[in-house]
């Protein structure tokens, strides 16, 4: 039988650590959305690009750490958006930047819908792998003859956009003011992502990862969640290639390359597969070993090859993963010290 005070003591235990993630989250957001008062436009410019990397991990996650499957061509997806956007900045196109946005989500969401349908309705995840890599290199190839968005220089002196908000007009021309357009937007498609995937659906894309067949079994039709998890997955990708453009004002066939798709994956490795908040702290640890060593040439690969071994063998869940076993241990360890 539990003593008289032990549910009155557990109570404030279990509120303190469910407000624990807000709390921390509430004070990211505004060291995050303070740089441009403090930080010198080298260092802005870096943490604007974590913010975008961290978006884009987070979309890789969705597909790999909740529903179980693999993308190994991603870039694919960011590529359209930062092109879609760039080339209609750059161009001039009338079109307000809110609908730029969403029309590049949606490209992504639209690409990641008809290979979700060709790989996932009959075919096995390791078809939609292989059909992701098949799209980066067919995006590649199209976008190094297309003469409209750059060939094989790309688009650069990409302007940042105007909004006319009817009654004022938003300048996002300058970095400070384009910044702070970052850090509200993608807080906004981060609180999104958090109600969707701690909603019915996430539950499903993880049922679905732990065992298909069972899944199957009762009711559920696997290969519509596998698609819509895919579909959300290419447009947050898309979204956040979006968002890109006009920050580094300038796309080339970087984003489209390989090892851009590697980024996603590393970070959510290091951070923590299947955490929500797993890929953002990956973008950040990997951010901040890479401006750290900057002046050490080969010192960042070392660092983060080590890394990730170590990750790999001692702790599988990555940063987070550590972070939340030590947080319980040392709670178990003060339950047992108590009276």
């Amino acid at each position: 039988m539990k003593p008289a005070g032990a549910a009155s003591r557990s109570t404030p235990g279990k509120a303190v650590s469910a407000r624990t993630p807000l709390v921390l989250g509430a004070v990211a957001l505004a060291v995050v959305a303070s740089v441009p008062l403090w930080a010198n436009p080298g260092l802005e410019f870096i943490i604007g690009l974590v913010l975008i990397q961290a978006l884009f991990a987070m979309s890789w996650n969705i597909l790999f750490g909740y529903a179980g499957l693999a993308s190994f061509g991603h870039a694919g997806f960011f590529a359209m958006g930062a092109y879609a956007t760039g080339a209609l900045l750059r161009y001039q196109i009338a079109l307000p930047f809110p609908l730029m946005l969403v029309l590049g989500a949606l490209i992504g969401g639209a690409a990641a819908w008809v290979i979700g349908i060709v790989a996932l309705r009959r075919l096995s995840g390791i078809f939609l792998a292989v059909l992701t890599v098949a799209l980066s290199e067919i995006l590649r190839l199209v976008i190094s003859y297309s003469k409209v968005l750059g060939a094989e220089d790309g688009l650069s002196n990409i302007p940042r956009p105007r909004i006319d908000l009817g009654f004022a007009v938003l300048d996002l021309s300058s970095s400070q003011a384009y910044y702070w357009f970052l850090v509200v937007t993608i807080a906004l498609a981060t609180a999104g992502l958090w109600w969707l995937l701690h909603s019915r659906y996430g539950r499903i894309f993880q049922v679905i990862r732990e065992d298909a067949e069972r899944a199957a079994f009762l009711g559920t039709n696997v290969a519509r969640y596998r698609i819509l998890a895919f579909v959300i997955s290419g447009a947050v990708a898309a979204f956040s290639g979006a968002l890109y453009a006009p920050w580094t004002r300038v796309v080339t066939l970087e984003e489209v390359h390989w090892l851009q798709s590697l980024q996603p994956m590393l970070f959510t490795l290091l951070g923590g597969v299947g955490s929500f908040w797993g890929p953002a702290v990956g973008a950040t640890v990997f951010a901040a070993i890479g401006y750290y060593t900057r002046t050490y040439a080969g010192l960042y690969e070392v660092i983060v090859g080590g890394l990730l071994i170590v990750i790999i063998l001692v702790a599988p869940s990555g940063v987070v993963g550590m972070y939340r076993e030590l947080r319980a241990r040392l709670a178990a360890r003060g339950a047992g010290g108590g009276p």
